[in-house]
């Protein structure tokens, strides 16, 4: 047998990334093999992650006689970084071959090529990070925690929305917008952690301002949350490790405490997203994505409840290619946040021939493509025609692990025209590629009433209020 490859690139021409190759596309090709190999063998792979959460993933792989070790290597790898990144976990039990199991705990280890995936579990969990090779009697099976979030509107509330470029607040008097406003902000470039919390002060004070009292607040931000502490933030990325332990680890606790130990709620953004889109339309199977510094996304079920997933889909990887972008902070490449976020558009731009002045700031360039779209530029429409490409395929991707009906996608990348084009070439390539899932999925942008919902105003929604008197 030849060497399985996984360059299978996509069906549609992509004048600005020829080179792209969906892992979608690659992880059905090397299915397609195994299935028609009389050797394929399954394995197990199960991801323990905090209250004994347990989610399970079988898979089928080449067996020794096929002589394809490195596709399966591979083809495993890159699907253990996904679950890491989709469901989240400190500790992965596999059911494999050993040769594939050792190769595993070597490339996810401390000082392996996933170091950074480890580390990062190992923070978000406080439990060191292990791989555990077991066999299928002992494989863990999938128990899940899901519980409701937000949706309540009674009361005085104030919603704050921390994005990577600006900060959103709204003030909420059952339901009622009575003060909204967005400032911009560089959290991503600051060191010193005052001038995170001056900025998310100034703004809950000037909401609180136009309240008659304060009985809730809720906070959306990009990161890694549990019990309202902050985990893990790209907000505070440039923050030395022992400054955020004293300052920003409890920031939102102490705010609320602050101002008279009202209730607060820290949900991820990518959840509240989904939550203003399953808010907005009544329904459940919602999946937010956030394109913005970033990728963010969150996901509601068929109950219209959180998961308790990580749901952290910037690190999941969407391209094969050996030479896409590499991600700065996890150091891989064919990540998410590299095809879903305004770097995505620069990067795209400047392959088309576009120079941009050294002075302007990642969101100037993105507006200046965004004002070429306007006009009708040509190389602006083959911007988002490409960002429309990595969408579908992204999202059919993702749909081999959510049980998804609804995509709601939003965030400083989809504003105007660009963002209509792209949704269309999105939803084309499903029809055309994924006739199955264009059947049961529609990604869209935010209707009128999603909007009046926005961000701020749903996360306000996020804490519970009990009655008074």
């Amino acid at each position: 047998m030849n060497t399985f490859r996984f360059d299978q690139h996509s069906k549609r021409p992509i004048p600005l990334d020829p080179h792209f190759t969906p892992i979608i596309l690659g992880n059905h090709a090397f299915e397609k093999a195994v299935k028609s190999s009389t050797h394929a063998i399954k394995i197990g792979i199960a991801l323990e992650r905090n209250q004994g959460q347990i989610s399970t993933f079988y898979a089928m792989i080449f067996g020794d006689e096929d002589n394809q070790h490195e596709a399966n290597y591979r083809y495993v790898e890159r699907l253990i970084k996904t679950l890491l990144w989709t469901k989240g976990g400190f500790r992965i039990y596999l059911s494999c071959p050993r040769d594939l199991g050792m190769y595993i705990k070597s490339v996810y280890h401390e000082e392996g090529a996933r170091a950074f995936d480890v580390r990062f579990m190992s923070r978000v969990y406080d439990q060191p990070f292990e791989i555990k090779l077991t066999d299928f009697h002992h494989l863990p099976q999938t128990y899940e925690l899901t519980k409701p979030i937000g949706r309540h509107m009674n009361g005085c509330r104030i919603g704050f929305d921390a994005g990577g470029s600006d900060r959103k607040v709204s003030a909420v008097i059952d339901g009622e917008t009575v003060f909204s406003e967005e400032v911009v902000w560089h959290p991503k470039l600051m060191e010193n952690p005052d001038y995170h919390l001056a900025g998310i002060k100034e703004s809950i004070y000037r909401a609180a301002s136009h309240l008659p009292r304060i009985d809730g607040i809720g906070v959306s931000a990009a990161g890694v949350y549990v019990d309202n502490e902050v985990k893990i933030a790209s907000l505070f990325i440039k923050v030395p490790d022992d400054l955020f332990e004293q300052k920003v680890k409890r920031l939102f606790i102490d705010l609320a405490h602050e101002l008279g130990d009202v209730p607060i709620e820290v949900a991820n953004d990518g959840d509240v997203t989904a939550l203003a889109g399953a808010m907005s339309k009544n329904v459940g199977r919602v999946m937010g994505i956030a394109m913005g510094t970033s990728e963010a996304a969150g996901y509601v079920d068929q109950e219209g409840h959180i998961t308790g997933w990580l749901n952290e889909l910037a690190f999941v990887p969407i391209d094969y290619h050996a030479h896409a972008m590499v991600d700065e902070w996890s150091g891989d490449r064919g990540c998410g946040v590299k095809y879903f976020s305004q770097d995505a558009i620069i990067k795209l731009a400047e392959a088309g021939g576009i120079r941009f002045d050294a002075s302007l700031s990642p969101a100037e360039k993105l507006k200046s493509v965004q004002k070429m779209m306007e006009h009708q530029d040509p190389v602006a429409q083959e911007i988002y025609e490409t960002m429309g490409v990595y969408l579908g395929y992204g999202v059919a991707y993702y749909a081999s692990f959510y049980d998804i009906e609804h995509v709601l996608v939003l965030g400083r990348v989809l504003s105007g025209k660009g963002g209509e084009m792209m949704i269309d070439r999105a939803n084309h390539l499903l029809h055309d590629e994924f006739p199955d899932l264009a059947k049961r999925i529609t990604i869209e942008l935010p209707d009128e009433k999603s909007r009046r919902v926005g961000q701020s105003i749903a996360a306000a929604s996020l804490p519970e209020i009990k009655k008074r008197g």
